[in-house]
């Protein structure tokens, strides 16, 4: 167990969501939180994705390829994964469960994928079925194009609205100025799909020539963080910025979000590549940050377990290698604290059927964010 230590670390400032121009960060005394963190799943690589199976098991993804069935204290392998293109951030990547498991069963994962034309690889959306330690019945639902041999932005993470809907990210792939303002072409973008792979009749471009029928918003850059907000049923989702500029967006139908024609950030070399941070037409974040935290998984908490945090938004920092919990009041982040600094590059984080937070690290592996008493 370790000792959660929050450190109170800003205050944010707006004058509206709509119309947020900068932030103002005051640091603050640490306070202590009777929280600690429990290992459950040791010795892990980079665990990607994370589910929890009716019995309370988990299914965990490797980027490397391996999906792990984690039960009753075991590691199993499970046969029959997708054969997965790894390269640079991408790899083996979300997995979740149809809200009705229980009875149809299927799985969902995305991942890198070399299928299709072209050298490389890009990221695809499948699902499966469990049958004792192996995945059958595995369907391609969605794969995006080109492949390309750049190693960036894969995005992806995978959810469900309450209307059965699936949502799911990739990110633009390192092709800026060309895929994510593009809607006949795939990156930089929130796909919405029947949940058998088929297309929305109601899908903001059906009946647009040539369009990404698939594509419920553009503009985006690389999302690795999705969640449905438990108490509007909204999708929000968390991308990377460059250099500053990584946000959190409230996903709509058919909106754009700007990338790269408005950011808060600018290119890592520390030149700029857009003198605007608004425009007409695109979408202003939720919160965006700077300098760079490199968000990664995101959870808004529901859970009586922890009612101190009721409504507030969790989200894990490769760059800083600590949790960030977001305090909100009318749509807009009030307060930031820093939570177990020091962790390790967290990967991801979900609130469980059980209602605990669970938290993946790199190099670490799964633990459970508990009460101390």
């Amino acid at each position: 167990m370790k000792k959660l230590n929050i450190l109170l670390i800003a205050f944010i400032t707006f004058t509206t969501c709509a119309q947020q121009k900068e932030s103002e960060v005051k640091a603050e005394d640490p306070v202590n939180v009777n929280y600690t963190t429990q290992m459950v799943v040791p010795d892990l690589s980079i665990p990607w994705g994370m589910t929890f199976l009716p019995d309370g098991s988990m299914l965990i993804t490797e980027k490397s390829g391996d999906l792990i069935h984690f039960k009753n204290g075991e590691k199993i392998n499970i046969e029959g994964a997708p054969d997965v293109y790894v390269r640079g951030q991408g790899g083996f990547l979300d997995i979740r469960l149809h809200p009705d498991y229980v009875n149809n069963g299927w799985i969902y994962m995305t991942h890198g994928s070399s299928e299709g034309e072209g050298d490389g690889g890009n990221t695809a959306l499948i699902r499966a079925k469990l049958n004792g330690n192996a995945l059958v019945d595995t369907e391609v639902l969605y794969k995006a194009e080109p492949n390309t041999k750049k190693g960036q932005h894969w995005g992806s993470r995978i959810e469900f609205d309450n209307q059965g809907y699936l949502y799911f990210s990739v990110g633009d792939r390192g092709n800026r100025d060309v895929n994510p303002q593009d809607i006949t072409r795939d990156g930089g973008k929130i796909y919405r799909l029947n949940d058998d792979g088929s297309i929305p009749q109601d899908n903001p471009f059906v009946g647009t020539e040539n369009a990404k029928t698939a594509i419920y918003s553009y503009g985006h850059r690389n999302p690795q963080g999705m969640v449905k907000n438990p108490f509007t049923g909204a999708i929000w989702v968390n991308e990377h910025g460059p250099q500053g500029g990584d946000e959190i967006n409230v996903v709509e139908k058919g909106n754009n979000y700007g990338w790269p024609v408005i950011s808060y950030g600018i290119n890592y070399s520390g030149t700029t590549f857009t003198d605007i941070t608004e425009k007409e037409g695109m979408e202003q974040p939720l919160f965006y940050w700077v300098p760079s935290i490199a968000p990664s998984g995101m959870a808004i908490v529901s859970s009586d377990k922890y009612p101190d945090w009721k409504g507030n938004v969790l989200v894990g920092s490769l760059k800083f290698k600590y949790l960030e919990r977001l305090i909100l009041e009318n749509n807009e982040v009030v307060k930031r604290e820093k939570l177990f600094e020091g962790i390790g590059r967290v990967r991801n984080v979900i609130q469980a059927p059980d209602g605990y937070i669970y938290v993946a690290v790199e190099n670490h592996g799964i633990v459970r964010i508990a009460p101390e008493n």
